[in-house]
């Protein structure tokens, strides 16, 4: 073996013992080395080029690891230390913002650090520890959902529900003070003649649904504002902005019959179960697809609770058009009634962004639901009550 030959391989063991540093190495200052070739084991193990021109123009020398099908058992590249990282008084901005640390996850090792793989981390629909918390969490779930089930009067949907009436009560004496505090000041007094007229309408349509069992209080508050809403345990508010869009009994009978299906369905009990679900699929999403928190919240909004807010309000008009003809009010006034509320609406309906459905697909659903109402309402006995209904629809009272 030649001189350099013999040079360069005494150097190499010094370096795969950690003797000496390939970039501080007296090696360097020579003018020149050629291209060295050695034993077999000594090649298996580096690759090493030299031309004149990088070893007298830069300070160090590149050694290449070896393939790894060429590559012996003691890995002896991995042995090499590497240049010690320049101090923060060395480092530039540049090489500061290169070599900051990187982003680690919770639960992930880095890139190149202990416990990463070329291959990625098991997917969590893989992992046998989250297999079985799911198998558990499914079945405990669907234990508990399938025992939560009941039926919706008059249409007969299945749905979940698991907030108790007292619950529900309980909720809604917090919500009645909230809301007499923040219109208490706009409410009518109860000898007024509004008050009069929708506390006579709705306690027809209360009869019907069977509801007369709650304590019933009707309020009305003096506002522009177009809208009406029966608070669980039988709280009615009625805006003066609706009264004349409703322009007469028939047409107040379906608002009133609207918010009193709500009650008499309990939705405001099954939003609050179904919000139950949603956090539920929530957690199930971030933890299987990791979105961001605003894709999640997408999700949750348009996916879930927006179509869940509509279902509910075409079950109360389809409930509340039956509770109105079951009343004696003429059913056939809530494709009016709904017609003149169209006509108050501006802009776009767009439905998928709303809780409540477009005012003409109310109307395109009262028309199928219409038959079956106008059946109801010949059924019923209703010549005595619409001779009187007869005398309030020609008072002053009953008309805008």
């Amino acid at each position: 073996m030649s001189s350099a030959a013999t040079r360069a391989s005494s150097f190499f063991a010094r370096i795969a013992r950690h003797e000496v540093h390939p970039c501080r190495s007296s090696l360097m200052s020579a003018a020149r080395l050629p291209i060295v070739s050695w034993s077999a084991t000594t090649a298996a193990a580096f690759r090493v080029e030299f031309s004149s021109k990088s070893v007298l123009g830069a300070r160090g020398f590149h050694v290449s690891r070896p393939g790894l099908r060429d590559r012996p058992p003691s890995s002896w590249g991995d042995m090499i230390p590497q240049p010690p990282r320049p101090s923060s008084s060395e480092t530039g901005p540049l090489t500061k913002i290169i070599l900051r640390p990187q982003y680690k996850r919770f639960g992930q090792s880095p890139p190149g650090g202990p416990g990463s793989s070329n291959r990625g981390r098991v997917p969590i629909w893989l992992d046998r520890r989250y297999q079985i918390m799911g198998g558990v969490i499914t079945v405990g779930g669907g234990a508990y959902y399938v025992t939560h089930l009941e039926t919706v009067p008059v249409t007969g949907r299945r749905r979940f529900m698991d907030v108790s009436p007292q619950q529900e009560e309980m909720m809604a004496k917090e919500a009645y003070k909230q809301v007499m505090a923040q219109f208490g000041n706009h409410i009518v007094p109860s000898n007024h003649p509004y008050t009069q007229y929708v506390k006579r309408v709705a306690s027809r349509i209360i009869k019907a649904a069977g509801l007369g069992h709650l304590d019933w209080e009707f309020h009305v508050v003096q506002s522009e504002e177009k809208n009406a809403f029966v608070l669980p345990g039988g709280k009615v508010f009625v805006f003066t902005g609706i009264l004349p869009i409703a322009k007469n009994e028939d047409g107040l009978a379906t608002v009133l019959g609207h918010e009193i299906a709500h009650q008499l369905a309990r939705h405001s009990a099954e939003k609050l179960s179904f919000a139950k679900l949603t956090m539920l699929f929530g957690v199930i999403i971030a933890v299987v697809f990791d979105p961001s928190w605003t894709m999640q919240r997408a999700i949750m909004e348009f996916g879930m609770m927006l179509p869940f807010s509509r279902k509910c309000e075409t079950e109360a008009d389809q409930i509340g058009l039956l509770l109105v003809a079951q009343a004696c009010f003429d059913p056939r006034e809530a494709v009016h009634m709904w017609t003149r509320m169209a006509s108050q609406e501006k802009g776009p309906s767009l439905a998928f962004l709303n809780t409540h459905p477009a005012s003409k697909d109310r109307i395109k659903k009262l028309e199928e639901w219409m038959p079956k109402a106008m059946d109801t309402y010949r059924s019923s006995d209703c010549e005595t009550t619409n001779e009187w209904a007869d005398l309030f629809n020609r008072s002053d009272l009953a008309q805008w």
